[in-house]
């Protein structure tokens, strides 16, 4: 496929541990895209959240914070691991968003519908500058509806839980492999029965089942689709 022809905008979507994040960012830096993982937009309003001590179960309060608070997503500026910048009203927060507090609370904060509400629109604002790869779990189906390509990757439960196990332990950590599956099966369940943008494929989506392929050939067949 010629550059004129390559999809502007990807959206892929998936489960918690599906393998979208290194899909994404595989197809970014093959293509010379941003890759925008739309998790850490709603991590960056939780560490605010705790930041300013405002009440994680304070639908409203939370909300209000993410209506009038500027999150912007940039190409990585930095050598040290990230993806990309993630910026609140200029300052980088990159790696705040990755603190074990935020972990622990982005799931509630990520379900209310005045804050999915509010990122939706800074989400689109910077997926329609065009040449990125955004992920996420709705992008398909609420934020991106336009984009030119759409891919749901799934696996199951296990295969998830397994992978995430594998990730921890080879980076030194300790973990138990039924506590990982029980948080990937908490997950699925908050994130495919909420009211607001429930998870699920696109109609118009490539879906790609990865239980039983590495990320390199997932990431093989989904740049075959621009052949």
């Amino acid at each position: 496929m010629t550059p004129s022809k390559l999809p502007s905008i990807i959206a892929i979507d998936g489960p918690a541990a599906s393998g979208k994040s290194t899909l994404g960012l595989s197809i970014a830096n093959a293509l010379g895209y941003l890759f925008f993982d739309t998790g850490v937009m709603y991590r960056a309003i939780t560490w605010l959240a705790l930041n300013r001590d405002i009440d994680i179960h304070d639908e409203s309060a939370v909300t209000l914070l993410a209506e009038n608070v500027q999150i912007d997503v940039a190409p990585a500026s930095k050598s040290d691991g990230r993806a990309c910048d993630v910026l609140i009203e200029g300052r980088d927060i990159t790696w705040e968003t990755r603190l074990p507090e935020v972990d622990a609370n982005v799931s509630v904060i990520s379900a209310y519908a005045g804050v999915r509400a509010a990122l939706t629109r800074q989400q689109r604002r910077i997926g329609q500058r065009g040449r990125v790869v955004m992920v996420g779990r709705d992008i398909g189906t609420v934020v991106l509806p336009e984009a030119d390509l759409k891919i749901y990757l799934d696996a199951t439960a296990e295969e998830r839980a397994r992978r995430r196990y594998n990730e921890i332990v080879t980076r030194g950590g300790t973990a138990e492999y039924k506590d990982i599956l029980a948080k990937v099966i908490e997950r699925d369940r908050i994130d495919s029965t909420r009211d607001v943008a429930p998870l699920k494929a696109a109609k118009d989506a490539v879906v790609l089942d990865s239980n039983n392929i590495n990320a390199e050939e997932v990431f093989r067949r989904v740049m075959a689709l621009f052949a």
